[in-house]
């Protein structure tokens, strides 16, 4: 299983940016997907998550608000809609992939990962 992450890029504190995912996976519609972040000298901490179906949908608190999963199954894709962008928003974001169709919030949950995409928000 293939994940590309795009989209990421330099925007303004307070500024949008919308970054997608897209996977290689033949029977993508039957899983659970993720966004996962990790700054400079942190560990990698998950974002939000988001059913096989797209009904079910999860947010660590510190996006929740601001950031919306979404995914089209017809596409092969993840998307995650970031609003109100903070400095500390900043990092690279990875998609990952389970092999279950349930979301889940561990990194250890999910199988599959992206390469990542760097989001940077100036102050």
């Amino acid at each position: 299983v293939q994940l590309q992450a795009c989209g990421g890029g330099l925007v303004q504190a307070g500024g949008s940016l919308r970054i997608s995912c897209a996977s290689s996976r033949r029977t993508f519609s039957s899983y659970a997907m993720g966004w996962f972040r990790q700054a400079p000298g942190k560990e990698r901490e998950f974002v939000a998550g988001i059913s096989w179906s797209g009904i079910s949908t999860y947010y660590a608190d510190s996006v929740k608000g601001r950031f919306t999963i979404s995914r089209d199954n017809a596409k092969n894709t993840v998307y995650l809609q970031m609003n109100s962008l903070k400095p500390e928003d900043t990092a690279v974001y990875y998609c990952a992939a389970r092999d279950y169709p349930g979301l889940a919030r561990a990194v250890n949950e999910y199988a599959y990962w992206g390469q990542g995409t760097l989001v940077t928000v100036s102050s």
